[in-house]
């Protein structure tokens, strides 16, 4: 198991992409990963395990960024007895710097498919965030974009083209930020052989 940040692609045993860490705060230790001939190997905090991958039951890849790092991406990884972990692509270094790993985050994700396949796993595949929370979030981008045409027209019609000029801007904004969440995170399912690229760094 690695031991230490943000070296976690130490060469190990079948190559960098077997093992993988993070730390999800500050505070606490690093959550670290690795792939075993035994199955996914994991230790979080206080707690350890290893699941064999035929036991794997689901795994969830999403997007999801937050304000000190825009390109964040997640896998949530439940087994058959209910049990969840989290695989951020994204870890902690100092207060105020959140650094990517991109790389060594990629390279895991496929190695995990790839051995979860050869296991023959029937584990469900799911790319995006959950159909409820998908739908409302495209009601309210729906109600903000006749909310912000609304206040355009109404800035148009007074002359107020000062405002105007700041609607358009922040609507370009909006559109750019939450736009390619909402885009990325679309509900699907995919295969093992074919892993959604925009749920990947």
């Amino acid at each position: 198991m690695p031991t230490s940040l943000p070296d976690q692609t130490a060469a190990g045993e079948g190559g960098p992409e077997t093992r993988y860490a993070y730390k999800a705060s500050l505070i606490g230790s690093a959550h670290e990963f690795e792939l075993t001939d035994a199955g996914l190997s994991w230790r979080v905090g206080g707690r350890s395990g290893v699941w064999p991958y035929g036991d794997i039951a689901s795994v969830r890849l999403s997007f999801r960024p937050v304000s000190m790092q825009a390109r964040r991406f997640r896998a949530d990884i439940e087994n058959a007895g209910g049990g969840r972990i989290a695989i951020l692509s994204t870890t902690w270094q100092t207060v105020s710097l959140m650094m990517p790993q991109d790389h060594g985050y990629r390279a895991f994700m496929i190695e995990l498919h790839r051995r979860m396949n050869g296991a023959g796993s029937k584990a469900e595949l799911i790319g995006g965030i959950g159909p409820k929370t998908y739908a409302a979030a495209l009601v309210l981008l729906a109600l903000l974009a006749i909310a912000m045409t609304g206040l355009l027209v109404r800035a148009l019609a007074t002359f107020e083209f000062t405002g105007a000029l700041f609607l358009v801007g922040f609507a370009v904004l909006f559109t750019w930020q939450i736009g390619g969440f909402v885009k990325r995170n679309r509900p699907r399912g995919y295969s093992f052989d074919a892993l959604p690229d925009a749920l990947l760094p």
